[in-house]
């Protein structure tokens, strides 16, 4: 799994659509997430820390966690099928764990109101996201070819403490 952070919300040029963007830690790869309009307010009034009036539903989720002794130990969006992504929350009540089915959106505003982890499954930022830093990627492909390039069989066998030669 990767750690992943909002990034922010960005709009489709096209369809209109509110997008999370979430990134790794090295802000190498970007993973968007195509989400609805009510879903976009209530992660960014929770990146922007507003406090509504009255608790909204993803508040409301939250003070039902705390007054039951409940904490949000992480959310896990676990994969991709037909163009739609599937999340969990996980949740610990003493030493009871449950792991909810949630929307991806909603289990990123309630992480963001608990200042809780957002994973994702490696597969799934592997067919879904896209590169950030392309020279950064390059360099790392770069570096491997060289190092795949100037490898020898003796490289491996004197690292592990064989000897070759006449005298073993």
């Amino acid at each position: 799994m990767i750690e992943m952070r909002v990034a922010g919300i960005a709009i489709d040029a096209i369809t209109k659509s509110p997008i999370v963007m979430l990134k790794d830690s090295s802000d190498r790869r970007a993973l968007p997430i195509y989400i609805g309009q009510d879903q976009a307010k209530a992660i960014i009034s929770a990146l922007e820390k507003q406090a509504p009036p009255r608790p909204l539903t993803h508040d409301l989720i939250v003070n039902l966690l705390e007054g039951w002794n409940m904490k949000l130990e992480k959310i896990i969006i676990h994969s991709l099928q037909d163009n739609t992504f599937y999340a969990i929350l996980s949740v610990r009540q003493g030493e009871a764990k449950k792991e909810i089915d949630a929307r991806p959106s909603d289990a990123i505003a309630i992480a963001l109101r608990t200042g809780s982890p957002i994973w994702v499954m490696e597969e799934v930022v592997a067919d879904a996201s896209i590169p950030v830093d392309r020279d950064a990627d390059e360099e790392e492909r770069r570096a491997f070819r060289d190092f795949v390039a100037n490898i020898r069989p003796e490289d491996f066998t004197q690292r592990r403490g064989y000897k070759t030669g006449p005298d073993s």
